[in-house]
């Protein structure tokens, strides 16, 4: 069997005989009936809450629009080329909901707002920068989580937030709130947010008792604003399948049971490798790649192989997880050193130590090999002599299984293996 592995904006083919692969997974084969266009107008048409879109655009005095930055397919332009001429009735600002990334270049402003909007509108983006921006204060959730967003998100008379919706490693789902928190807080209130991601509800699917999902609803419900959310949902092929508005909690919400129609696959069972993919645009460095470790590790048997494939192309991104995990001797001592303090980051770097307690972790990427072994991961160069070894080493009968996107498939074996990595 041949199998074209994404990587970067192209694949690698490899092959594998048949008898020995389990699966191959993939966001499941679901597609739209209609053009995106016309699920967004229908979406707008039957917004969740009292006032329509239409009314929600004219009524405002200046309207800020948050959008999702770089690391995310959201279909950004094809949302806003659809109601562009509704957004020329108001004054409009936008604002890119980085959270703790960075800031998008001039070739990725292009690629969220496209040529012909980033070129009228240019002048009115602003990327969020959640160190330097100045944030204002707005109160404390029930967690203690104190929430400071920026400063043009308290100015603006009305907000439309613009995201898409899938399975998250550990606020159960993208999307909704997640403009807010993290998209325009401050390093500070994101910090104390995903804190509460080492918790073991803090997980994929998980909403209810999800401690991060609620402090972010929580910590929400202090924008006295009023909030317009237009959500959609992908499928495989990165096209919407499905859009929700109105509300932003209740649209939020919504959009789950589409997201996952397409995110959730069933397999049959535990493999002994996987070999899970970071797709671009998710693949931009290793903070953003981790997602796809995270949600491998359900496919996979305790004490099997794991191989990530994604270029990291931008490095390792935000650098605690890395420098935690470099300075420890073993993944253990990673745990014991979060259980005495917490920094931004650390909550990546728990999450990686945990799947490397139980299985063997090995990676195709552009990082150096210095830099992936000091983090307990061992360095690949050919992903089929990869997967060949890898198969090699855990026996005759091993089987491995591929999951071609790995950031937001969330594998669901239908027997649960013992011991396995969930």
């Amino acid at each position: 069997m041949e199998i074209a592995v994404p990587y970067l904006r192209d694949t690698v083919t490899i092959s594998v005989p048949d008898e020995r692969v389990l699966g191959v997974v993939e966001p499941n084969d679901l597609f739209a009936d209609q053009p995106a266009a016309e699920l967004i107008d229908k979406a707008l048409k039957n917004p969740s809450g009292d006032e329509d879109f239409m009314s929600f655009v004219q009524n405002a005095k200046d309207l800020l629009v948050i959008v999702n930055d770089q690391t995310r397919p959201t279909p950004t332009r094809m949302v806003l080329q659809t109601i562009a001429p509704i957004l020329e009735q108001a004054e409009v600002s936008f604002i890119i909901a980085t959270g703790v990334h960075r800031g998008p270049t001039e070739e990725e402003y292009r690629q969220i707002f496209g040529d012909e909007l980033y070129d009228i509108y240019r002048d009115r983006i602003f990327a969020h920068d959640a160190r330097r921006d100045e944030m204002v204060y707005l109160g404390t959730s029930r967690a203690g989580t104190e929430m400071y967003v920026n400063r043009l998100g308290v100015e603006a008379d009305r907000i439309l937030v613009i995201g898409s919706v899938e399975p998250h490693y550990f606020a159960g789902y993208t999307g909704g709130r997640k403009g807010f928190l993290p998209g325009i807080a401050s390093y500070r209130t994101i910090e104390q947010n995903h804190k509460h991601a080492l918790q073991p509800q803090a997980k994929a699917l998980s909403l209810e008792g999800n401690p991060v999902h609620e402090d972010m609803i929580d910590a929400l419900q202090v924008v006295k604003k009023s909030v317009f959310a237009i959500m959609t949902v992908l499928d495989k092929q990165h096209s919407i399948y499905a859009v929700t508005s109105g509300d932003i909690n209740n649209s939020f919400f919504a959009a789950i049971d589409y997201a996952d129609e397409i995110f959730v696959a069933e397999i049959e069972e535990a493999a002994d490798v996987v070999v899970t993919t970071a797709k671009y645009p998710m693949d931009i460095d290793l903070y953003q790649s981790q997602k796809a470790i995270d949600n491998g590790k359900l496919a996979l048997k305790d004490g099997g192989i794991l191989i990530l494939v994604a270029s990291c192309r931008d490095g390792i991104g935000e650098e605690a997880f890395v420098k935690l995990l470099s300075s420890s001797d073993t993944p253990e001592d990673t745990l014991e050193t979060i259980k005495s303090q917490y920094k931004l980051g650390y909550h990546k770097a728990g999450k990686m130590a945990e799947v490397f307690l139980r299985a063997e972790v090995r990676a195709v990427t552009e990082l150096p090999d210095d830099l992936l072994q000091s983090i307990f991961i061992i360095p690949e160069h050919d992903l089929q002599k990869a997967v060949d070894d890898a198969l090699e080493k855990e026996g005759l009968d091993a089987k491995v299984l591929f999951l071609l996107d790995g950031s937001v498939t969330v594998p669901r074996p239908k027997t649960a293996q013992r011991g396995c990595c969930g």
